[in-house]
């Protein structure tokens, strides 16, 4: 039972949307071969090569900007070869992410040498023409008129060919077709310390919610099974347009997160909340999750638990009331699922405030845990704090965490076994069927595996029973509904 197990500190998403990219790929040119044979052309569209970095939320950007590139008639591409030039979306979250993308522009114009680059890290333009001078050209995030003129600038838009270039309702996707993100806001009101997404991202701006719900429709209609909900902060939805009412299908739908997930949940398929900050109204979306009509699931960047730490972060709460917080959600909605993120050695952070973090580790047991150490990524405000930690000490934190919460994440899938559940199917490989429980998100949080069970298709629907457990995935076997 040996698999791949997801990195805790990987920072972006890139190896689904190049798979999902290479995928498309391939449909895309049977389906022209087949229409060019057809009409005895042999004219070559014009081919963009695409990499995208980051999180779901710039993902979302790609799909948006590729969209766009499809219904233009352009071929899109996962790789450098062939390509008449290359974007790269990048992202600018930490350090890491910063030079993982980079690293990708330098890789784009050696293999192709044509490149634009788009993304959060586009925001600092003088940061990448310094290292990367030959790019073709720079926008920041979500700026997808911008890419869009840059391309056309550089690349002639193809002549229509009305027998492919057919870009489906819900866009191009860069999931697989059964789950699918649902950005509902860009941007951000808060200023953490250690944060510089509102920098690049700009305040909080939220969707109308008929549009959202709209698209969620469209989404479901093309056979998605799961609605990722994602932002920069989800639970500050419509606070930017005071909550006003919108409209969706003749009825009146506020903007705000729980009238939200009462009309996702109308939808029949599976609702999972990302990012999600930990406001007052949550409490509001936990019966909901009691109720079966949204997914017991939350994912909730506590970051912290020492009151001192959380200050110098601008983080609100403390881990007391955390606490509190979290036994009355599990009163309420005993399958609730948690997964959040934190960062270890955050300036001045002590000994005994590291202690006291892992202390609200094993209080709360957390099903799911992410751990950076802190990134002094240019531009964050943290970064003026006195008494950096030595990186050597934020390593040993990091490891001391991870294994505190290995511990604690082996033991709650340890108590899996036995235990039914509906699992959403991802792909089936040589080995066997691997799909989710309510309780994994795709890419970050563990597997179910059944061996040697073959009889499945992604999107399909099963029970399992869970019949082995390490301190990330379970395994299982098929049983009747």
């Amino acid at each position: 039972m040996t698999v791949e197990q997801f990195d805790p500190k990987q920072t972006t998403t890139l190896d689904t949307p190049k798979k999902v990219l290479e995928e498309q790929a391939v449909e895309v040119q049977q389906a022209k071969s087949a229409s060019n044979t057809a009409q005895n052309s042999t004219e070559r569209a014009a081919k963009v090569g695409f990499v995208s970095l980051g999180c779901p939320k710039n993902l979302v950007d790609s799909e948006r900007i590729l969209t766009q590139l499809r219904t233009e008639g352009y071929d899109v591409v996962p790789s450098y070869d062939d390509a008449d030039l290359v974007i790269v979306n990048t992202c600018g979250f930490i350090d890491s992410a910063v030079q993982e993308s980079l690293d990708t522009i330098g890789e784009a114009l050696a293999e192709n040498g044509k490149v634009l680059v788009t993304g959060c890290l586009g925001a600092k333009e003088d940061e990448i023409t310094e290292i990367h001078p030959n790019v073709l050209g720079v926008t920041g995030p979500h700026a997808y008129d911008e890419v869009l003129n840059q391309v056309h600038e550089h690349v002639a838009q193809p002549k229509h060919n009305p027998f492919v270039d057919l870009v489906p309702d819900q866009g191009v996707k860069l999931t697989p077709k059964h789950y699918a993100y649902l950005k509902i806001s860009e941007g951000c009101n808060h200023r953490c310390t250690f944060c510089i997404i509102p920098s690049m991202r700009g305040d909080l701006d939220s969707r109308p919610v008929g549009d959202v719900l709209g698209e969620a429709k469209r989404l479901v209609n093309a056979g998605v099974k799961e609605l990722l909900v994602i932002s920069q902060d989800t639970s500050a939805y419509g606070v930017d347009v005071k909550h006003k009412t919108d409209f969706w299908d003749g009825m009146p739908v506020k903007t705000h997160m729980q009238a939200l997930c009462e009309q996702l949940a109308k939808q029949g398929v599976w609702v999972r909340l990302h990012y999600v900050y930990p406001y007052p109204h949550v409490d509001d979306v936990i019966p909901l999750m009691a109720e079966g009509k949204i997914l017991p699931y939350l994912d909730i960047p506590f970051q912290h638990a020492n009151k001192r730490i959380l200050k110098l972060m601008k983080r609100p709460g403390s881990s007391e009331r955390v606490l509190e917080r979290i036994k009355k959600w599990r009163e309420i909605c005993p399958e609730l699922v948690i997964r959040s993120t934190f960062i270890v050695g955050f300036p001045g952070e002590t000994e005994e405030e590291f202690e006291e973090l892992l202390d609200f580790l094993r209080e709360a047991q957390l099903d799911r845990v992410g751990c950076f150490k802190y990134s002094p990524v240019e531009g964050a405000a943290a970064n003026e704090l006195p008494n950096p930690i030595p990186d050597e000490v934020q390593e040993d934190r990091l490891q001391r965490f991870m294994a505190v919460q290995a511990e604690i994440s082996a033991a709650k899938l340890q108590a899996r076994i036995g235990q039914e559940y509906l699992i959403l199917v991802d792909e089936v490989n040589e080995l066997g069927i691997v799909g989710r429980s309510y309780m994994d998100a795709p890419e970050v949080d563990g597997k179910v595996y059944l061996s040697d069970d073959y009889d499945a298709k992604p999107g399909d629907q099963i029970w399992v029973q869970i019949i082995h457990a390490d301190e990330h995935d379970v395994w299982g076997v098929r049983v009747e509904d």
